[in-house]
């Protein structure tokens, strides 16, 4: 899957609404991956984090969800 331009340095995207986290390198189902995207970049609801880890999005309380 490619990801957006907006994430092109960014592996792991959190949605703000539900507190989880994506890991955009390890996308199973590349169709729910591409819906979750859209609608997180039109309701302008994701986060990024520094540094770019699944420790650093779970310190700040997200869960990782697989898609």
């Amino acid at each position: 899957m490619d990801k957006p331009s907006v994430f092109s340095h960014s592996r792991f995207l959190g949605d703000k609404r539900t507190q989880q986290v994506y890991d955009l390198e390890e996308v199973k189902d590349e169709q729910a991956m591409t819906d979750i995207l859209d609608e997180l970049l039109s309701e302008e609801t994701f986060i990024c984090f520094s540094p770019d880890t699944l420790p650093e999005a779970r310190n700040r309380g997200y869960r990782l969800h697989e898609v």
